[in-house]
């Protein structure tokens, strides 16, 4: 099967059941855009190998993979899908297209997502072939953070700059180093979120949380006001305004937070605005004995689980623990 004439890319081009899909994702289950990018990424690689692997499609100099259309994918096609068509999906992404295990355990998380859309929900396929597909183990990372000397660096940094903006860049490291928030949920503060010592924020599927403010929060933020009255303001309620008086925009705040990083001697190509996130978070357990229940709720995180991965200790921290056993004084009479 060539690639239709007329068209010279089947990028973006899916079919009526997938669509109805991610139109379901974003309405019932409140996806994020992000997450509904990518599942429609997975699913568009899935089926384009599966007409390629059925020989269904020849790639060629005029055909590329990206270029295979599946719009003519139907309920025939869906219900032909079998738990050998995936297995050798997974076998083509780790093999072909080298995913690592975090990468091929997303896409499992996506297929049976789909398949059980498509099975339970719609009733449309008679089987469900992702039934048992299992999710690739994945090498545990702990998360990088900035130490404590990184961190009080970066403000110093933020304090010190000669920016016409440094009051409005101070505060913003100031929220993300002491309550943990998303990019996007610190961009989207308006003002009417702060009210005396508390915040509220607006997290991923739209779940609202409260943040109390830290005297250092406060301070931050009664130097910023001042300025800010000062600024243009098209969007009156936003708190962090650009120069041209709309809403702070998510790359202005990375590429505010990276020059930070470089003037403090941080390494801005290994630390990103979501390591701040980290970092606050591992500060408060290490040196704030913050429980991981009361972490959860800080952070927003739906599952404890997710909250763990913060709850790390370093090198530092395990031989200051085993040096700290009652017992480690004791030593055999000679």
């Amino acid at each position: 099967m060539s690639r239709p004439k007329g068209k010279s890319s089947g990028e973006n081009a899916t079919f009526p059941i997938l669509e109805q899909y991610l139109r379901y994702m974003q309405a019932v289950q409140e996806k994020s855009p992000l997450t509904i990018k990518e599942y429609k990424y997975d699913l568009l690689l899935l089926f384009r190998f599966l007409k390629m692997d059925r020989g269904l499609v020849k790639l060629d100099d005029k055909t590329a993979f990206e270029d295979i259309s599946i719009s003519d994918i139907d309920e025939k096609f869906l219900n032909s899908i079998t738990s050998d068509d995936l297995f050798a999906f997974m076998i083509y992404l780790s093999r072909e297209r080298k995913a690592s295990s975090a990468t091929r355990a997303r896409k499992v998380a996506t297929l049976k997502s789909f398949f059980k859309y498509l099975f339970q929900k719609k009733r449309i396929i008679k089987d469900d072939p992702s039934y048992d597909l299992e999710t690739p183990r994945r090498a545990k990372r702990l998360p990088k953070y900035l130490n404590l000397e990184q961190s009080r660096n970066l403000l110093s940094a933020a304090e010190s700059s000669t920016s016409e903006f440094a009051e409005r860049d101070y505060c913003i490291v100031t929220l993300f180093l002491n309550c943990g928030m998303r990019l996007s949920e610190l961009r989207n503060i308006d003002l009417s979120d702060i009210s005396d010592d508390t915040l509220r924020v607006v997290g991923k599927g739209n779940k609202e949380r409260t943040i109390y403010l830290n005297d250092a929060c406060l301070r931050a933020l009664e130097d910023y006001y001042p300025f800010r009255d000062t600024m243009k303001k098209k969007d009156k309620e936003a708190l962090f305004l650009s120069s041209r008086g709309t809403r702070i925009s998510a790359p202005m705040i990375q590429n505010i937070i990276k020059r930070l990083f470089s003037a403090s001697g941080i390494d801005a190509s290994s630390f990103s605005v979501h390591k701040l996130r980290h970092t606050c978070a591992t500060l408060m357990y290490k040196y704030g004995q913050v429980d991981i229940r009361t972490l959860q709720a800080i952070l927003g995180h739906q599952s404890v689980a997710t909250t763990q991965i913060y709850t790390h200790v370093d090198e530092e921290s395990l031989h200051d623990a085993v040096s700290k056993n009652p017992l480690s004084g004791i030593k055999k009479d000679s």
